[in-house]
């Protein structure tokens, strides 16, 4: 038996349904390929908020000890040679430089450490704020010297080779020696915000590009 030839209508319409798929195939590969492969992670906010350069550190065992003053004239008073004062979150801050124990002029919150020592000609004390949503990141890095991380707000994770240190709100933690790769990243359910204490060679570049696993 002969096979039914299409009216023109059916002709009409099979081909508009072949051009119509045709074009929708075209669309959504042309979609795919411009769509973006993945987000760029934001990165994270770092503002220096004080720094000191000096010629040698305290001896012994090195702390961080982290005090709060009702203004800055109180802290810039009770400040010693391995001081610093700094303004975050609508308070004053003291960060000093020294054995732990020491005698607390304010309201101490928090003593770090130990904190690990270099050799160098000068030495530069600096006090960083780093802010930024969960997922922001900084590009791995490295220092001459240490760092130690004071929690205000959210979790900052620090990623080296020895693994992942997470530090949550109101906690402190030193962190590693000179030279040591590293990634720092807000990973907490709110924003974080943080103050993080350097040691480092002041002859040196502050930071440098660096690379991880």
């Amino acid at each position: 038996m002969a096979k039914p030839v299409p009216s023109d209508l059916e002709h009409d319409m099979s081909y508009r349904t072949v051009f119509a798929w045709r074009i929708f195939a075209a669309l959504a590969l042309g979609l795919a390929f411009s769509a973006p492969r993945g987000a760029i992670a934001e990165p994270l906010v770092i503002k220096p908020l004080a720094e000191a350069r000096v010629a040698s550190l305290p001896s012994g065992t090195l702390f961080w000890r982290i005090e709060q003053f009702e203004s800055a004239a109180a802290a810039r008073a009770a400040a010693g040679p391995w001081s610093l004062v700094a303004e975050s979150a609508g308070k004053v801050w003291l960060f000093t430089l020294g054995p732990a124990g020491g005698a607390s002029v304010g309201t101490k919150i928090a003593e770090v450490g130990p904190i690990p020592r270099i050799e160098a000609n000068h030495y530069l004390l600096r006090i960083n704020d780093a802010s930024g949503p969960n997922g922001s990141v900084t590009a791995v890095h490295s220092h001459p010297g240490s760092e130690a991380f004071f929690v205000l707000q959210g979790q900052q994770s620090i990623r080296s080779r020895n693994g992942t240190l997470r530090v949550d709100a109101g906690h402190a933690e030193a962190g590693q020696g000179a030279g040591q790769a590293m990634q720092v990243s807000s990973s907490g359910a709110t924003d974080l915000h943080a103050l993080v204490m350097f040691v480092v060679d002041a002859d040196q570049p502050f930071s440098t590009p660096a690379t991880l696993p």
